[in-house]
């Protein structure tokens, strides 16, 4: 792979949206929103179905066009410079959009005309997205024969093929096996050690957690919360969550105990939040000999349902 290495020093935006807004008649899919996405981020956008985050992003790629606001990528102008823009941002959408047509390989090679690039160097750059992702022995298949994680590792290399300075990734891991989700999270650390800005959105927190430098959480068309996961959890959980069997007369006790607590009642468990370190629950436990508990890390799931709740989204 050839990239334009950029220094760790360079702080310069390359996305910025300013009273970004998306409608659909009545329906307010993004409510002019405002970020800014820094060169060599990776950028997590978090939400419940119908958030705005898979529309926020399809505006990036000039797939959606927005309804007022500004959004630039890389100094262009989504609403003036799309084809600009399709030449610095490379685009993993959600659907399988692969040619069935073509072979694997084809599939990419076809694919790399839009952006100028030579036959030979094509030919060149699809072997080592076939060769990282693992698909080299499946180079002169019919993309049909690909098995479902396959193909989105083809769609992922895919979007690599034009070097692009921005990577929309727009839930890149659903579906796929542990192995092949870990290929992935392989090749977006190494692009973020090329100074490569990544955009993704993912319904895995754990992924998030990992894989983002800041995390920006939408809800109803709107950003509720923008920071770095470490920040986030520290903020609104703490460092330990405590998990128990549901007992009604333990929560006033809990409360008592622990004034700043939160207590959330989920199905025949409960869960403890405190902002107080770690190690706060083991005397309260000892004293009221609670048998049945845990004790674990808090993480940016517990974040993403206090801040969007717990309630199911339904998407027409």
């Amino acid at each position: 792979m050839e990239w334009n290495i950029f220094s760790q020093e360079t702080r310069d935006v390359i996305i910025k949206a300013t009273g970004l807004t998306k409608r659909y008649g009545d329906f307010v899919a993004v409510d002019g929103v405002d970020f800014e996405v820094y060169r060599g981020e990776c950028v997590g956008f978090l939400g419940p179905n119908g958030a705005g985050k898979t529309t926020t992003v399809r505006m990036m790629y000039c797939f959606l066009p927005p309804t007022s606001g500004n959004l630039s990528i890389a100094g262009f102008s989504v609403q003036a410079d799309d084809r600009e823009i399709k030449c610095v941002v490379g685009v993993a959408p959600q659907e399988d959009n692969l040619d069935v047509d073509f072979s694997v390989v084809e599939n990419l090679v076809v694919y790399a005309r839009y952006f100028g690039i030579s036959k030979v160097d094509a030919l060149k750059r699809a072997d080592e997205q076939l060769a990282f992702f693992q698909l080299q022995e499946k180079r002169d298949m019919s993309v049909e024969a690909l098995s479902t994680d396959m193909k989105r590792r083809l769609i992922f290399a895919r979007a690599l093929l034009n070097n692009p300075q921005v990577l929309l990734l727009d839930e890149p891991t659903t579906g796929l096996d542990p192995q092949v989700r870990h290929l992935v999270w392989d090749a977006i650390r190494q692009l973020k050690k090329l100074q490569v800005t990544i955009i993704l959105t993912t319904h895995y927190m754990d992924e998030a957690e990992i894989l983002c430098d800041r995390i920006i959480i939408v809800d109803h068309g709107k950003i509720i919360e923008d920071g770095k996961p470490k920040e986030l959890i520290k903020r609104y959980i703490g460092e330990t969550v405590l998990e128990l069997d549901y007992n009604e007369a333990l929560i006033p006790i809990i409360k008592e105990t622990f004034s700043d607590a939160r207590v959330e009642v989920v199905g025949e468990l409960m869960q403890v939040f405190t902002p107080k370190p770690y190690g706060v629950f083991e005397s309260f436990l000892h004293e009221h000999r609670i048998q049945n508990f845990t004790i674990r890390k808090a993480n940016l799931e517990d974040v993403f349902l206090k801040l969007t709740g717990r309630g199911l989204r339904e998407v027409d």
